[in-house]
């Protein structure tokens, strides 16, 4: 039975609608860098500074999963033939990432200021430092989306932001390691069925750090250039991490250079829960030719509520972003066919901190995805 004329047009009305508000509601996406001066000004109004100081953690762990309850899930998925093309050739979009890298490096300097300034205490500080080290982990995602573009501005932009949290190698190790990699042994960022996170961060630091400079290495040796060459892109982002450790230490003594590698550590380490929660348990099955199957929608947990995806310029869809490493954020594509996450990351990130919890709820949704496989989950 064919569609009636006018009830097609309703629906591309209504979708035009749907997309315009999602289109702006990427501007929420911004507010992690408003989240540290408003709960500054509130603290100072209640004369709570130094509970608002730890704020950021609470906004993201603890208001965000409920909201995400609330409104509900996306599956909104845009049309390949006719808006794809129109979403991508927007600027507004590139605006919006580029713009976040800019604000979080003045947020740094400004928050070091505050910092110094003797507004806190010693436990107001610790908490001001893990407020803004989480702001710093969430733009290591908006680095990620960055990263993986063609235009140099946007490249450069990527690996400066992971610059200023000192984990430059992830521009490196993310391309070449772990999307080559992803969902096997091999792959430094994919934990296994029942692996701990406490298990997992130590081996991810370490073997993320080294397997960047094994990359690199190999890159520039196919070209005949030694590995300490300026054409050594590592060098280049550690040596801006370095120089703006140098800076914050000249400028404010040892609080500047804690600030900075505190903040650092815990931008990195939220990236790294991510990349637990994004690939457990999940594995690419070997072909008879010793190779993995080809990287699928299936490879990745997907989630599709619709806050956190906007809040984190989607990559709660990383199945689609897996299979189609070069597609923007803004026209990533909700896949029934991947395994769903039960809650939006920030929720699940909670989860993860706690293993009995996690595997209480994670391992059967594993063990029911590979119901007829059994042997998957001891690859």
């Amino acid at each position: 039975m064919s569609t009636h004329p006018l009830n097609m047009d309703r629906e591309a009305a209504r979708r035009k609608v749907l997309l315009g508000l999602k289109k702006y509601s990427y501007l929420i996406a911004m507010i992690p860098l408003l989240l540290p001066p408003l709960l500054l000004a509130a603290g100072e109004a209640l004369n709570l500074v130094n509970v608002f100081a730890w704020g950021v953690p609470v906004v993201v762990f603890g208001i965000i999963p409920v909201l995400d309850l609330l409104l509900g899930k996306d599956a909104l998925n845009p049309d390949e033939e006719v808006e794809v093309p129109a979403m991508n050739s927007e600027l507004f979009y590139r605006v919006i990432t580029l713009g976040w890298v800019a604000g979080f490096a003045v947020l740094l300097l400004w928050s070091m200021w505050i910092l110094g300034s003797g507004t806190f205490s010693l436990m107001g500080g610790l908490g001001w430092i893990v407020s803004v080290g989480i702001v710093g982990g969430l733009g290591i995602n908006v680095a990620h989306e960055l990263i993986h573009k063609d235009a140099k501005l946007e490249t450069r932009a990527g690996g400066f932001l992971l610059s200023l949290v000192c984990y430059g190698g992830f521009k490196v190790e993310h391309l070449r390691g772990h999307h080559v990699h992803v969902s096997t042994p091999e792959d430094a960022s994919s934990s296994r069925y029942n692996q701990s996170l406490y298990d997992f961060l130590p081996q991810a630091y370490v073997r993320n750090f080294l397997n960047a400079w094994k990359l690199e290495a190999q890159k520039l040796s196919r070209k005949g250039t030694p590995v300490f060459s300026w054409r050594n892109e590592l060098l280049w982002w550690y040596g801006i991490s370095l120089l703006a450790l140098v800076g914050f230490t000249v400028a404010f003594g040892w609080i500047g250079a804690a600030f900075f590698l505190g903040q650092s550590f815990i931008a990195f380490t939220l990236l790294e829960i991510v990349n637990y929660l994004e690939h457990y348990g999940l594995h690419r099955r070997k072909l008879e030719n010793g190779r993995y199957e080809r990287t699928t929608p299936e490879h990745s947990w997907n989630s599709n509520y619709f806050l956190t995806n906007v809040f984190l310029f989607h990559l709660q869809r990383h199945s689609d972003h897996h299979a189609y490493a070069k597609r923007r954020y803004q026209v990533l594509r909700h896949h029934d066919i991947s395994p769903q996450l039960p809650a939006g990351y920030a929720a699940m990130i909670v989860l993860a901190m706690f293993p009995p919890l996690w595997k209480r709820v994670m391992n059967p949704r594993v063990e029911a995805y590979y119901q007829g496989e059994e042997h998957q989950l001891a690859s």
